[in-house]
C-alpha cells in the first residue's frame, strides 16, 4: 500500500466475468501495483470485494489509456478480453473517451468501438497450433487450450480444466482451458482460467480463441460473426478473412457497472 487512505474503485462485469477498476489516469495512485497481497485480498470473494481480476487504468503516451491487468491471484496477467471491454466502459464513464478509442495493454495496441448496447474490442490473434482433430492451442493475447466436446454441461470443467492446466506440458507457464460445444445456435464455451484457478462465468479471450479455432477447423474462408454462449451470457466474435487467412478479430458484448466504493 502507498498510504493508509481508502482506495476508490469501481466494479464492472462482462457477462459475469467481473473486475475491480481503479483510476490512475490522472495519477495519485493509492495502491501499489507491486503489492500483490493487497490486490489478491481485494479480489477475494469471501473477505474482499470479489473479482476475477483487477485493472488499473493508466495514461499512455501513444494511446488514450493503458490497461494494467492483474489476475485474482494478485500477479500481473496477460490480456483479458472481457476486462478490456469493461476498461473501455470505465474510460467512457470517466470522460476519457467517447465512442471509439485506441488503447494499449500487455499485448500491444487495441481498437475499440462502443454502440448503445455492446462494446467491441479488436483482439490480437498471434498463433495457432492444431494438436488433433478436436484440440487446438491459440494465442489471442492470452494462451488458450481449446477442446471441442459434446454435452459440455455434463462435464466437470473444474477438474478436467485443472488437470490440463497443471499437466506437465503447461504447468510452468499455465494455460487457460476451454471446452467448446458446437450447437445450432452457435458455440457453447466453458472455461477454466489460470490466475483465477477456477471456472469463470465467461472468458473473452477464450471465447475469441474458440471462435477462431472453429473457423480454422471448418475451413470456411468467409467473414463470420459467431454467437458464443457462456455461463454468464452471450458474446459475439467477428472474424474478418483475407487471402484465406484470419485478418481481424473483434470481441463484442455488454459491459455493466455494478457499484463503486472504497477499499
Amino acid at each position: 500500500m502507498l498510504s493508509n487512505q481508502p482506495i476508490p474503485f469501481t466494479k464492472y462485469h462482462g457477462t459475469g466475468n467481473d473486475f475491480i477498476l481503479i483510476d490512475h489516469f490522472k495519477g495519485h495512485l493509492k495502491i501499489d501495483p507491486q503489492d500483490h497481497n493487497t490486490i489478491k485480498a481485494m479480489c477475494q470473494r469471501h473477505y474482499g470485494i470479489g473479482a476475477d481480476g483487477l485493472i488499473i487504468l493508466e495514461d499512455h503516451i501513444d494511446g488514450e489509456f493503458y490497461m494494467n491487468y492483474f489476475n485474482a491471484d494478485g500477479l500481473p496477467g496477460s490480456f483479458c478480453g472481457n476486462g478490456s471491454r469493461c476498461t473501455v466502459a470505465f474510460a467512457r464513464e470517466l470522460g476519457i473517451i467517447k465512442h471509439k478509442t485506441r488503447f494499449y495493454a500487455s499485448d500491444g495496441l487495441h481498437l475499440a468501438e462502443i454502440d448503445p448496447h455492446l462494446i467491441f474490442v479488436k483482439m490480437q490473434f498471434k498463433s495457432s497450433e492444431q494438436l488433433d482433430e478436436d484440440t487446438w492451442i491459440l494465442d489471442t493475447g492470452s494462451p488458450h487450450f481449446i477442446n471441442f466436446r459434446n454435452e459440455i454441461d455434463q462435464l466437470d470443467v473444474y477438474q478436467e480444466g485443472k488437470s490440463i492446466r497443471y499437466s506437465k506440458a503447461y504447468e510452468k507457464n499455465g494455460i487457460n482451458v476451454n471446452f467448446v460445444e458446437i450447437t445450432s445456435e452457435g458455440l457453447n464455451v466453458k472455461t477454466y482460467e489460470r490466475g483465477v484457478e477456477d471456472v469463470t462465468l465467461s472468458c473473452g479471450s477464450g471465447v475469441t480463441a474458440a471462435a477462431v479455432a472453429h473457423k480454422l477447423k471448418s475451413g470456411n474462408n468467409e467473414n463470420s460473426i459467431y454467437k458464443v454462449h457462456t455461463m454468464g451470457g452471450t458474446l459475439k466474435v467477428k472474424i474478418e478473412m483475407k487471402n484465406e487467412q484470419v485478418k481481424d478479430v473483434w470481441l463484442g458484448g455488454p459491459a455493466k457497472k455494478v457499484f463503486s466504493g472504497f477499499w
